[in-house]
């Protein structure tokens, strides 16, 4: 189903103003709907009030054009969701002890449902297991609206699939699927969000809409637990992973390539394969070793880039506990500020453990929010002398905006996580 671009002009209400619900509720705002932001971060909620995006997918200038038309107002107070069409709930759902913690959606739901009326639609985009959204999130809200979820209201999951700082697949150009208690509900969530994308795919139920998106992200991260992995017995044997990896890449079928590195991040891949463990464990008296392992895998890298390091250090005369480390990059994916679940992080933070002065450099993270996050770590610029002062440089986030030249040619030793100093010389460079 492609969107035909011409919509009926709805109010709208997008629980979350995060990296998914931005966007959303700035295409729909874009798209002739009058769209409440809704979010209880008092923080993020005064910023937007201002014009001041925290996702890089919305440009302020987008921002502040929708706010002065009245086609997007942020909102921290409930009452302002009372006379919603379409309410989109898309908060975070984390991981708590390694077990799925949806009171953010239950909040959410509550909140909702309060203003739930008769033939309003309500979508889940936040990612959990198979069942959330008809047997977690409709009882919540039929207990609180007294309504009954397909009779007298619409309900459905519709998965998120952002990628921040993607500019080919966008919210706009990556197809959406989308999926109903009923049959009525799906026809009418594809009706929503065909008015906002270029292709809509429906699912006939939203326990199978879940499992995709939990399979979706489950599929990458444990390919890159196996190309990790891989990467070990590589260096240890003396074989070049990624030279083998792009000669694998020549067959036409059957073989996709990723990417090893310094972990996973992002909240999709270290917490969705989780929710589907947890969900098939639960269901079926066992979860599955696969991801429970791929999990293991992919959590053990920074502790990897750490020891790697201390060996080459400790080849050069340098204890760790005496040397001073620059990192590249704290955010987990190039071109993008997003902190969550960076393995950057957990670099830092292995390494402060360790007695390192650890000093980090990346231009697209917010100074406050790695404040927040990170103790001990001295923001600085990648400028020629903080590369020559280091006694190690770790690239772990490949920005487009640093100065490869400089580095391979002013530090002293340099720790590759990304592959992409493998022009460099031999001694100055390895790569994980």
């Amino acid at each position: 189903m492609v969107g035909s671009g011409a919509v009926t002009p709805l109010r709208v209400v997008v629980v979350g103003q995060g990296y998914v619900g931005l966007p959303l509720a700035v295409r729909a705002a874009q798209s002739g709907h009058l769209v409440v932001g809704f979010d209880t971060d008092t923080r993020r909620v005064e910023a937007l009030v201002c014009g001041s995006s925290p996702v890089e997918d919305v440009p302020g200038g987008e921002l502040g054009t929708l706010l002065r038309d009245g086609a997007y107002r942020p909102s921290m107070s409930p009452d302002d969701l009372a006379g919603f069409d379409v309410a989109v709930i898309a908060v975070p759902t984390p991981l708590r002890d390694g077990a799925p913690d949806l009171s953010y959606v239950l909040a959410a739901g509550r909140t909702v449902g309060r203003y739930l009326r008769e033939n309003a639609l309500v979508v889940l985009e936040s990612t959990s297991y198979p069942g959330t959204t008809r047997s977690v999130l409709g009882p919540v809200l039929e207990e609180v609206s007294g309504l009954r979820m397909g009779a007298e209201f619409g309900l459905g999951f519709s998965p998120e699939r952002i990628d921040p700082g993607n500019r080919l697949w966008t919210l706009t150009t990556t197809p959406k699927l989308v999926s109903g208690v009923d049959a009525r509900s799906r026809e009418r969530i594809a009706a929503f969000y065909g008015g906002l994308v270029d292709r809509v795919v429906e699912v006939g139920r939203c326990e199978e809409a879940e499992f995709a998106k939990l399979l979706e992200n489950t599929f990458r991260a444990v390919n890159i637990a196996l190309v990790n992995e891989l990467a070990e017995v590589a260096h240890d044997t003396g074989l070049d992973l990624r030279e083998a990896a792009d000669a694998a890449a020549t067959k036409p079928f059957g073989f996709m390539s990723f990417e090893a590195g310094p972990g996973i991040g992002g909240h999709c891949l270290p917490v969705d394969p989780m929710y589907l463990s947890h969900w098939a464990a639960r269901v079926r008296g066992s979860g599955s070793q696969l991801i429970d392992l791929a999990a293991r895998i992919n959590a053990g890298r920074p502790a990897h880039v750490v020891e790697r390091l201390q060996r080459r250090l400790s080849e050069r005369g340098r204890p760790l506990d005496s040397a001073r480390v620059l990192l590249l990059g704290l955010a987990y994916k190039p071109g993008s500020g997003d902190l969550r679940e960076s393995p950057a992080l957990a670099v830092a933070r292995l390494l402060k453990a360790r007695g390192a002065e650890v000093h980090a450099a990346d231009p697209f993270v917010d100074r406050a929010a790695v404040s927040a996050v990170l103790d001990g770590v001295r923001l600085v610029a990648a400028d020629g002398d903080e590369v020559a002062d280091a006694d190690a440089v770790i690239l772990l986030t490949d920005h487009p905006d640093f100065d490869y030249h400089q580095v391979i040619d002013r530090a002293e030793f340099v720790l590759d996580c990304r592959g992409r100093l493998t022009d460099s010389p031999a001694g100055t460079v390895e790569q994980l």
